[in-house]
């Protein structure tokens, strides 16, 4: 399989993975990594200069029509859902929560298997809610990649345990392996 997205949801304990991840990932990555933090509706926005400060490839919080480029790690900004336009575009939308969420992963994983179908892997980390466990089976219907966090690794277990009971995954991954295996993508 030829990724050409890779999307990564997490909430309660996985900003220390994220920061782990984010340093190991090398320049030269093949594919947009698009990160799906759950956040307070108007949290400082930090997070981004956090990141770039952290990482060797550019961080970018989206904006609505951001254009997709590979080799760049963009974050969804506070009190918005991140949709696909197409292999292009991402647009902001400000509908309603979805798991109490906003941004929620569910909605930004199905609307990257909508656009990428088979050529998307969804990655769901440590989180207290089942946020991203839909999503990540609609990018399993959809032919594309799944990756949990081992719910032994995360902090709260709650979110990639639910997952790996409901979901056909593809790997288990850890905080220690995460950018190991996004740096092999396509090789």
């Amino acid at each position: 399989m030829k990724a050409e997205l890779i999307v990564i949801g997490g909430s309660a304990g996985s900003l220390q993975v994220i920061l782990e991840m984010i340093k190991k990932l090398n320049d030269r990555i093949t594919v947009p990594i698009v990160l799906i933090l759950h956040r307070k509706a108007h949290s400082t926005n930090i997070l981004h200069a956090l990141l770039q400060q952290l990482s060797h490839i550019e961080v970018i919080e989206i904006d609505d029509k951001t254009e997709i480029r590979n080799n760049t790690l963009y974050i969804t900004p506070a009190d918005y859902h991140v949709l696909f336009e197409d292999k292009r575009t991402m647009s902001l939308d400000s509908s309603e929560k979805m798991n109490y969420s906003r941004p929620s992963i569910d909605v930004t994983f199905r609307s990257a298997a909508e656009v990428y179908g088979e050529k998307v892997i969804g990655v769901l980390l440590s989180g207290a809610n089942a946020d991203g466990v839909q999503g990540l089976a609609y990018i399993k219907k959809n032919n594309g990649k799944v990756w949990i966090q081992d719910p032994e690794t995360a902090e709260v277990d709650y979110m990639p345990r639910n997952a790996m009971e409901q979901v056909d995954y593809d790997l288990i991954i850890t905080p220690e392996n995460l950018a190991d295996h996004i740096n092999h993508i396509n090789k």
